[in-house]
């Protein structure tokens, strides 16, 4: 943060600290008079006062979408902001190739897919797909892993069964549909189902990716790393030299736990006892 930057900020509009915002909703309720009001009565509960409604459309015959320009009241101070920080190192594909090669000594197995209803693979293939995202190559461009993409709406049962068989180093999960949060839902399940197909200490490296997932929400869902929208296959390439790396180190130090936000009884790797 720059020495110039203040603790304390408002939202900025016309002017420096005006905190003017727009947000925009739907109510259930037919659009008149009284659904406007409405709007502007919810908007003040927000902190939005004064609270303009400069648009309002009906969504068929009982519902009303709205956009609401207004000065918010509330503050923000950045010392109580907290983010989760990359703690690896970012490494390019020869780097990431070399590690696997001299540290596994055989290919890095990942296996990924989009769980559930979601049909939504442009998430997925962006990573593993050697097209890749943001003019960096996916994870099929790098020697040293090997990538089995199973596509969309894959049932968890068959996701691990799959992975058992491949047997799979990290198992990478895209979700985008999050109506009723069926992206939370549906890893907590993928994650209870990992855990009680594979010995402990033996479950892959659990990775899920998506625009609605909230970064420092690994551990409550039961898998190792969470990642978000804007990700590149660089940063999960080089999350999983890393995690592999430390799991490693830490399998060799009795009562160690496992490394990554899923908690996993401690143990040896067992890998080779599969």
């Amino acid at each position: 943060m720059s020495a110039s930057t203040p603790d304390i900020i408002r939202p900025y509009g016309d002017t420096t600290g005006d905190g003017m915002v727009q947000v925009s909703f739907t109510l259930p309720v037919p659009h008149d008079k009284r659904a406007e009001g409405a709007a502007r009565q919810l908007a003040a509960k927000m902190g939005l006062e004064p609270a303009l409604v400069v648009h309002a459309k009906a969504m068929g015959p009982d519902f009303t979408f709205f956009v609401v320009y207004g000065s918010a009241k509330h503050l923000v101070d950045l010392r109580d902001v907290t983010v989760v920080e990359r703690e690896f190192p970012l490494l390019s594909p020869a780097e990431v190739n070399k590690a696997v090669k001299s540290r596994l000594r055989r290919k890095l197995v990942v296996v990924g897919a989009c769980i559930g209803t979601d049909a939504h693979t442009v998430g997925i293939d962006a990573i593993l797909n050697v097209k890749g995202f943001a003019g960096e190559k996916g994870l099929e461009y790098y020697r040293e892993i090997r990538v089995v993409n199973l596509g969309a709406q894959v049932l968890v049962p068959e996701l691990v069964a799959r992975a058992r068989a491949e047997r799979a180093d990290a198992v990478m999960v895209s979700q985008v549909v999050t109506q009723r949060d069926a992206h939370l839902h549906n890893t907590m399940t993928m994650s209870a189902a990992f855990r009680e197909a594979y010995p402990a200490g033996q479950v892959p490296l659990l990775v899920v990716g998506g625009p609605r997932f909230e970064e420092g929400s690994a551990p409550k869902l039961g898998v190792d790393r969470i990642f978000g929208r804007g990700t590149t296959p660089a940063e999960v390439a080089s999350y999983l030299v890393h995690a592999l790396t430390t799991r490693s180190a830490a399998a060799a130090v009795p009562g160690s736990p496992r490394p990554g936000g899923a908690a996993a009884p401690s143990g040896p790797d067992g890998r080779k006892q599969r």
